[in-house]
């Protein structure tokens, strides 16, 4: 986990400090930011959504939900990925409480089949007998597609969209994606479509059952999958009064 936030860190490494090193938040933060090993945030943009489509378009369900438990709404986007020989692109399905990827499948092309296989490893997972699970996503027309919304219909999902293109209408599942390319792959010089599968096979395992999230209570999503109820979210900044900087985004 090369570029796991300060948070995450100190709460993986502080059960093996020796008493004499012990620390809190702000003197772990302190140190980093002495020693230049604060992550620094970068800023890419390929556009991965063809909203302007005539096919059927969904409400949007989620605005006032409260998710109490796993399998209650996936949240599903895609994204690009940067290979030597040209742009591939990564298609995710995440659970939105445990924010466990449940689903995903790697392209070079923006075709409706490859949403569809991220699709089908998400079902095949699913435990028997869930019934009306929300599938939330963008308007793109890889979901909006007869063949995706089929299966949605046959497997008796929900189906919800965003309605007017705003990225916090589907935040989690931006941020997954955020989270797989700025800690990981965009580090990674990554040669094409079958590298980039290997590689991510093996980085979403570390993601699912290693990763803590500050919005699971330091949980993993594998932890947070096996969990009901609300769960306590450590949201709030690490703000350093003389750089007047967040240093590292809370996830």
């Amino acid at each position: 986990m090369p570029r796991l936030g300060g948070r995450k860190l100190l709460h993986k490494i502080k059960p093996m400090l020796p008493e004499e090193l012990d620390m809190g938040r702000d003197k772990f933060f302190d140190f980093l930011r002495q020693n230049n090993l604060l992550v620094k945030r970068k800023r890419y943009k390929v556009y991965t959504t063809m909203s302007n489509h005539w096919l059927r378009k969904y409400p949007n369900l989620i605005k006032e939900l409260i998710v109490t438990a796993p399998n209650q709404l996936w949240v599903s986007d895609i994204t690009y990925i940067r290979t030597t020989e040209g742009f591939v692109y990564l298609f995710l399905i995440t659970d939105a409480y445990s924010r466990k990827i449940v689903g995903w499948s790697v392209s070079d092309n923006l075709k409706a089949d490859n949403a569809i296989k991220a699709l089908n490893m998400a079902i095949s997972q699913l435990p028997v007998n869930t019934k009306e699970v929300i599938h939330h996503s963008d308007r793109g027309v890889q979901y909006c597609s007869s063949k995706y919304v089929n299966i949605l219909n046959k497997h008796g999902f929900k189906i919800s969209m965003t309605e007017d293109g705003n990225p916090l209408d589907n935040a989690i599942a931006e941020r997954i994606n955020g989270i797989l390319k700025t800690e990981w792959l965009n580090e990674m010089r990554l040669r094409n479509k079958k590298h980039v599968r290997l590689e991510l096979n093996k980085i979403i395992k570390i993601y699912n059952t290693q990763r803590p999230h500050c919005s699971l209570s330091m949980m993993t999503p594998q932890q947070a999958h096996q969990h009901n109820g609300e769960i306590k979210r450590l949201w709030k900044n690490y703000w350093h009064s003389q750089t007047k900087q967040c240093p590292v985004e809370p996830t």
